[in-house]
């Protein structure tokens, strides 16, 4: 059984209130047709119903009519949703008006749906700047209890005679968000990841923090700001088997790790790689996927106070389809652990 096919029979069994803030949009449309036929989650589109049914119709869609359509136009609907924002956005001055003007953007209607019980999951991005998205769940939803920063994760698939990971997988980060965290963002990054590894991958996170240096091999800034991460992580959360600082060989080569950090609980045995720069871990997941032709799940966002994830400008209908499954275990892993 592959990721996705478990991840959607999970989904399948526990089906979230999805919100495609998107909805007039083609390719949006038809995943949300797919999602829909499959039974992997309770649709709502933000939209005028009219455009969005003349769409499906003219797309060959069958089953959009079977999802919940709001129209953020709707003064009448949106009022709660402007009360709420308002008083979310008092102390930054935010006033009634404002408000009202504000939840007219559908982004912002889905994350406040969200934050008031009415729904637990957006996705979007087709046709809105990362920027603009992750602004809405910022303003809306905010960060997750003891954790400051949200930061991007992806699960690496690797080829079957690739040897490291678990179960054929690794999981980086941050590849999507921070540029350069400090050391307390770095082990909240460390700790939102193992979440993921948990929620997402279905494996026990080996959490290994790396770095160029080795328990002490090499010395300086960047070495010390891994060091205390690691410290920190641990400090947060006793629970995480989690090591550093390492070089990656040390992190997932047995024979290295025997003799770079012999006795450690996590090296030559890592499934989670926390790189100390966006900079890095952005390379990194490209390489791996260039060169060990691996398949990579994500941006996954994750350290939002509720599962928002956004999408590229340029991505097709399947992974609109897999981002949506990828989000809704996020609501789900989010109530199971809550």
């Amino acid at each position: 059984m592959t990721l996705f096919e478990r991840l959607a029979i999970t989904a399948q069994q526990h089906p979230q209130r999805l919100v495609l803030a998107e909805g007039t949009e083609p390719r949006t449309l038809k995943a949300a047709d797919r999602v829909i036929a499959d039974g992997i989650a309770h649709v709502t589109l933000i939209g005028d119903r009219e455009a969005i049914m003349a769409k499906a119709e003219e797309l060959g869609l069958s089953n959009i009519g079977k999802a919940t359509v709001v129209n953020p136009n709707d003064a009448e609907f949106t009022e709660p949703y402007a009360q709420l924002f308002k008083k979310l956005r008092e102390k930054k001055g935010m006033t009634i008006e404002k408000a009202r003007e504000t939840v007219k953007d559908p982004l912002y209607l889905g994350c406040l749906m969200i934050k008031n019980g009415d729904a637990d999951c957006q996705v979007a991005g087709a046709q809105n700047t990362t920027g603009n998205v992750l602004r809405a769940a910022f303003q809306v939803l905010k960060t997750k209890p003891g954790i400051s920063v949200v930061s991007g994760a992806f699960i690496m698939l690797l080829p079957p005679g690739v040897p490291y990971g678990t179960d054929h997988m690794l999981i980086l980060a941050d590849c999507a968000v921070v540029p350069n965290p400090t050391a307390e963002e770095l082990a909240q990054i460390a700790i939102s990841t193992a979440t993921t590894a948990r929620n997402i991958a279905g494996i026990e996170p080996k959490v290994a923090m790396l770095s160029y240096s080795t328990k002490g091999s090499a010395a300086g800034e960047l070495v010390d700001k891994v060091v205390t991460a690691t410290r920190i992580a641990r400090d947060l959360d006793p629970q995480l088997v989690i090591d550093g600082e390492m070089q990656s060989d040390a992190a997932i080569v047995p024979g290295v790790a025997q003799q770079k950090a012999p006795g450690s609980s996590v090296a030559g045995q890592a499934n989670v790689l926390v790189f100390p720069s966006l900079e890095v871990g952005n390379i990194a997941y490209k390489l791996i996927q260039r060169l060990a032709g691996a398949g990579a799940v994500g941006p996954i966002l994750q350290g939002l106070a509720a599962p928002v994830n956004d999408l590229s400008r340029g991505c097709l209908v399947d992974d609109i389809y897999k981002t949506i499954i990828v989000t809704c275990n996020q609501a789900i892993g989010d109530k199971h652990l809550n």
